[in-house]
Formats: C-alpha cells, sequence, structure tokens
C-alpha cells in the first residue's frame, strides 16, 4: 500500500505542477485558457481531488513570491543516433539541463543544442 501511495502522491504533485503552470501562463478560467482546462481533464482522470485542483489554480493566480514553473524544450540524440525531443516543466534552467545531460550520457546519447533535431518533429 506504501508503494501505491507513494506513487500517487508522485502524480499528484506532477499534475498539481502543470495546473499551477497552466494557470500562470493563460489565466485562472478553464473555459479560456486551453492549456489549464486540458490539465484539468488529466487531473480528473487520474482521480485529482477537487481541492487540489482549486489550490493548485489559486496558487497560481495570488502568489506573487511563488516560484515561476516554465516549460522548456531540450533535444538530444539517444543511443544509436536516435533523435529526442524532450518538453520539460522546470523552476530552474540551470539544473535541469545538467541533469538532462547526464542522462544522456549514461545512456550513450548526447544532448544536443537548439535545433539540432526539433526539425524532424512536429509538435501540436
Amino acid at each position: 500500500k506504501a508503494d501505491v501511495d507513494k506513487k500517487r502522491s508522485s502524480l499528484f504533485s506532477k499534475l498539481c505542477r502543470e495546473i499551477t503552470a497552466a494557470a500562470k501562463v493563460g489565466g485562472s478560467d478553464p473555459d479560456a485558457n486551453i492549456r489549464l482546462a486540458a490539465a484539468i481533464d488529466r487531473g480528473k482522470a487520474a482521480n485529482l481531488p477537487r481541492d487540489n485542483i482549486e489550490n493548485a489554480i489559486k496558487r497560481a493566480t495570488e502568489s506573487s513570491t511563488a516560484e515561476i514553473m516554465e516549460t522548456v524544450w531540450y533535444e538530444g540524440r539517444g543511443p544509436g543516433g536516435t533523435a529526442v525531443l524532450i518538453k520539460a516543466l522546470t523552476d530552474n534552467r540551470k539544473r535541469t539541463a545538467p541533469a538532462l545531460r547526464s542522462a544522456f550520457s549514461k545512456s550513450g546519447g548526447e544532448l544536443g543544442t537548439s535545433g539540432s533535431v526539433a526539425w524532424m518533429f512536429e509538435t501540436t
């Protein structure tokens, strides 16, 4: 049971961060913010409690000193030259890039520069 609760807690935290970031970018109204509406739908699909959703939106709209979560894209090549495009939600780019670079190098890949593999993908 403890393992299930740990995984569920991790998922809920991730979903709340995603909702908070969407609300900061586009506002707190899901009717006017498609990204927020999609994040809320994903939260509801994972049985995220309504209070957690409301608190995440509230935290994003009223906090002036809270961390700023931003979406960043990283590109690289995995083992065997496989093109990899990563979309990450982070509060600190200077910590995320080295962590990804380390993960790539441990698996036999390399973190690329901007535009190195993005041209191979279509984003929606």
